[in-house]
């Protein structure tokens, strides 16, 4: 078989994401054959770090579906991880089409009464629910593993995953029209780009990291995002759009660039089967002078308080964080946690480009600050709604 690197073969692996890859889970006692809800032969598995290990049983797991926020198919590969747990444990789970900021929201309005068993999606909004106490502490096996400064000492929120800013773009479209490959902001500020070109909302985490990008290109902080506000009116009045899910009108050739994440256009020119690999480029800018300008952006999860079905909810953490749940978001160009451990796809952009343009705001500041962002850019520039 050849590597799963190999991007002759990616397509391949990502068409049957089904087929689990080899190893398992560390610590658990046996797999099992599917069912869940309590009607399976009670076997049990050996989940958590230090003090959190414990031992769930099959008979804890729900009769129907497993519920955690903004694990979705069509994102950071969750339908992968979603498949390959089903298959190992027999266990659905919910496809969650929500951003962070929806799922925190829904925490919020059902803090009384919580639906889901844990939070995913942007590291700051898990922390901001943390701190409005809607979470409870449990550390999962391997959570030594992850840096010290993307989970919380009490336990309570752990970085999964990490993406960076990046402008995605057809560039047969672009080709066209004769434009050449960005490097800078500045360089997307015409209107044979910005006609048909598209932010994501600051109310999700990705589309918050591309306003912060900006505003850091053009030397805001978090105190003034003043640069930001000019450069999206600007971008409007040349035709740029605000709106999510934003791949089938991008394969379709309906709009020609979006703002997400370098992974969301690495994945699209080599793992969809809508566009050729040729068609699609992905580019990491900087400021007009150099400025950094892709902000990368730590994502994670954490257990709620009171939510329904937590021990499964253990057993879902721990893969995700196991080498092999890991390896899923590699396989669609997310950089895990624990990357580190792991051989990374030579399809990523070069390193010196990340280095050129990538930087990481301090998250404990950005906690305190960011609805007040979110709320200032949208109101000034006129957002409504995801």
């Amino acid at each position: 078989m050849a590597p799963i690197n190999d991007p002759t073969t990616r397509r391949k692996v990502l068409a049957s994401s089904g087929a689990v890859l080899g190893g398992g889970l560390a610590g658990c006692a046996g797999g099992t054959d599917g069912g869940g809800g309590g009607s399976g032969d009670g076997e049990t598995f050996e989940v958590g770090h230090g003090d959190y290990q414990t031992t769930v049983s099959e008979s804890d797991f729900p009769d129907e579906k497993l519920y955690i926020y903004a694990v979705q198919t069509g994102w950071s590969n969750w339908g992968a991880v979603m498949e390959a747990f089903q298959e190992k444990y027999g266990v659905e789970l919910n496809d969650d089409q929500r951003s962070s900021g929806e799922a925190l929201q829904h925490i919020r309005s059902n803090a009384n009464n919580p639906t889901h068993s844990a939070y995913n999606g942007g590291y700051s909004f898990g922390v901001i629910a943390m701190n409005e106490d809607f979470t409870t502490d449990y550390k999962p096996a391997n959570w030594d593993k992850v840096p010290d400064n993307l989970k919380t000492d009490n336990g309570h929120v752990t970085a999964t995953r990490r993406m960076t800013t990046a402008v995605t773009y057809r560039k047969d479209i672009w080709d066209e029209r004769g434009i050449e490959k960005p490097e800078t902001w500045d360089d997307l500020l015409q209107e044979e780009i910005m006609q048909d070109l598209v932010f994501q909302p600051p109310e999700a985490a990705v589309g918050l990291a591309g306003a912060l990008s900006i505003n850091r290109a053009y030397g805001g902080d978090l105190d003034n995002v003043d640069p930001v506000i000019d450069y999206y009116t600007e971008a409007q009045d040349l035709g740029a759009e605000f709106s999510g899910n934003n791949e089938p009108n991008f394969t379709a050739g309906e709009i020609s660039a979006f703002v997400e994440y370098d992974y969301t256009g690495l994945d699209l020119k080599y793992n969809a089967d809508e566009v050729d690999e040729d068609q699609v480029e992905v580019a990491l800018l900087s400021g007009p002078d150099g400025e950094p300008g892709a902000m990368n952006n730590p994502y994670g999860y954490a257990m709620l308080d009171g939510g329904p079905n937590p021990e499964t909810a253990k057993l879902f953490m721990d893969y995700v964080l196991s080498l092999e749940g890991q390896q899923h978001f590699f396989d669609a160009f997310v950089r895990p946690i624990r990357a580190d451990e792991m051989d990374a796809p030579d399809e990523f952009p070069d390193q010196s480009e990340y280095d050129r343009t990538e930087f990481a705001p301090d998250v404990v500041e950005l906690v305190d600050k960011q609805e007040d962002i979110i709320n200032t850019i949208g109101e000034e520039v006129g957002i409504t709604g995801y």
